[in-house]
């Protein structure tokens, strides 16, 4: 189901992250070119992170981001879910719930982090639920971001 992408769906996954981006756009449209230098990277230096999609044999129905980065306070390196789409036909179907599980089992991510982390969008609803039933939970420390002039 939930694999390690190949350069031949780097074309599916750049469209599904534009679909992502336009249906619940960030503070600034994300460019093809900016995927494409992503994909490039994590295949360049894997220890960075790794794109996963969801293949079930009829096309690309999903994909993740999955980035790495290491945590002083908690000892060890963090998973990061830095995006997660599947194509809205099927949603509610435990996709995403079997993407985060496989990670969990240590599947698909090189060693078992010490947490996990990613972002919802204030008012995705529906997304905050799953990932709550996840047993995600709200950080004490609310991320902040500051742009280079």
């Amino acid at each position: 189901m939930w694999r390690l992408a190949s350069p031949a769906d780097d074309e599916a996954v750049v469209a599904m992250c534009r679909a992502l981006n336009e249906e619940d756009p960030g503070p600034k449209p994300v460019p093809a070119e900016h995927v494409q230098r992503t994909i490039a990277r994590l295949r360049e230096e894997p220890a960075r992170g790794r794109i996963v999609v969801l293949d079930r044999g009829r096309g690309l129905e999903g994909y993740a981001i999955l980035i790495s980065f290491w945590s002083n306070e908690l000892g060890g390196e963090i998973c990061n879910f830095d995006e997660i789409y599947v194509v809205p036909e099927e949603r509610s179907r435990g996709w995403a719930t079997a993407l985060v599980r496989t990670v969990e089992r240590g599947e698909l991510w090189p060693s078992r982090p010490v947490a996990f982390e990613l972002e919802v969008t204030p008012d995705n609803v529906r997304a905050r639920s799953l990932y709550e039933r996840l047993g995600f939970a709200p950080n004490k420390n609310p991320m902040m971001r500051k742009l280079p002039p």
